[in-house]
């Protein structure tokens, strides 16, 4: 259950981390709001999945599944541009991940 726990937080780190962007320093109610719930839960996923995980492990999985989510969603909706040498690191940083949970 950790690790479920842990992977749904990383993705709400993507979620508030895009809602932040776009929340024009917290100006924009609505992005503002978003940004307020996903960091509360994503941090309260974060804590409860370092209760079982190691903290280093754990964080390390976290930012990096909130970071491909948010550079993935970033490109998926043309905000960011897409190259072949960015979607190779965006691997390249999935299989770290995974790297991280398989040798728990």
């Amino acid at each position: 259950m950790p690790w479920v726990v842990l992977v749904v937080s990383g993705l709400l780190e993507g979620v508030w981390a895009t809602a932040l962007g776009r929340s024009d320093g917290l100006t924009r109610l609505v992005p503002s709001i978003v940004f307020g719930v996903a960091v509360a839960a994503s941090m309260a996923g974060l804590g409860y999945a370092m209760r079982d995980l190691p903290v280093g492990t754990a964080y390390a999985v976290w930012v990096g599944i909130g970071a491909v989510t948010t550079v993935g969603w970033a490109m998926l909706t043309g905000a960011e541009p897409v190259s072949v040498v960015r979607v190779l690191l965006i691997v390249g940083l999935i299989g770290c991940v995974i790297g991280l949970k398989l040798t728990e």
